[in-house]
């Protein structure tokens, strides 16, 4: 199975730039968006063998996940179970018959770390969720963390370290994470890859100068490990300031 991420900052405005062909163009069986930024209603959106699941921020045009699959849930849960994170339109799983996939666009620490006591519990009720979940059957979660997770995983390590995104407690809480029984599926597949990247700020011509953050993932419970067939960063397709990643497991 394939499975495709990719934070479209604005799923309308990315529908204007070819979002269907690019689906049709990745093949994969569910493709996870984030940052969505749109209401109930407000989009008529029919991707070919797709069915649609969102989970829609209280706030208009603000956040959202979404997943479309061409295999039938056996249930769809929105959010964390955490009130005051879940109107923000973080999170969505869906339940299939051997694992749960978890589509998540975790909050941003903001400038100096101002959102960082918000987050912080964001992580802490996200990990717990995740392990919760684990227990009943393997876990397959993506989406925009947030976080670039080593220096290898930005352009400019000791310019950034310490700022929203490399941030100690931003990595630190992501390790804790993974800790948790979960892998780096890009780099259990390519740990010496340099300049791979998934985020370019729209400053300073930075796509083009390749100056980046590879803060999109997707984490998998340990025992799907010897599944993992492919970990891909897809840096060439255009329409948002990240691109899309993917991975394909044999499930």
């Amino acid at each position: 199975m394939k499975f495709v991420s990719w934070n479209v900052n604005g799923l309308r405005a990315v529908c204007g730039k070819g979002f269907a062909d690019i689906v049709s163009e990745l093949d994969a069986d569910f493709f996870c968006v984030q940052e969505t930024k749109l209401q109930e209603g407000q989009i008529d959106l029919q991707l070919p063998g797709y069915s649609s699941y969102w989970s829609y921020a209280e706030k208009k045009g603000y956040s959202g996940v979404a997943v479309f699959s061409r295999h039938e849930p056996l249930s769809v849960r929105r959010g964390i179970g955490s009130p005051e994170h879940d109107a923000e339109g973080r999170a969505i799983t869906l339940e299939f018959p051997d694992f749960f996939l978890v589509n998540i666009y975790a909050p941003n620490s903001q400038g100096a770390l101002r959102r960082w006591a918000f987050r912080e519990a964001w992580e802490d009720i996200f990990r717990s969720y995740l392990s919760a979940l684990a227990v009943e059957k393997p876990v397959v979660a993506c989406g925009d963390f947030n976080v670039a997770r080593h220096d290898i995983d930005l352009r400019y390590p000791e310019e950034n370290r310490g700022s929203t995104g490399f941030s100690d407690e931003e990595r630190g809480k992501l390790e804790e994470l993974i800790g948790a029984g979960f892998v780096d599926t890009y780099r259990a597949l390519h740990p010496d890859e340099e300049k791979v990247y998934t985020w370019w700020s729209y400053q300073r011509l930075a796509r083009k100068r390749n100056d980046g953050w590879r803060i999109d993932y997707f984490l998998i419970s340990e025992n799907l490990l010897p599944r993992l067939e492919a970990a891909d960063i897809h840096s060439k397709i255009m329409g948002s300031d990240h691109c899309p990643v993917s991975i394909i497991l044999n499930i």
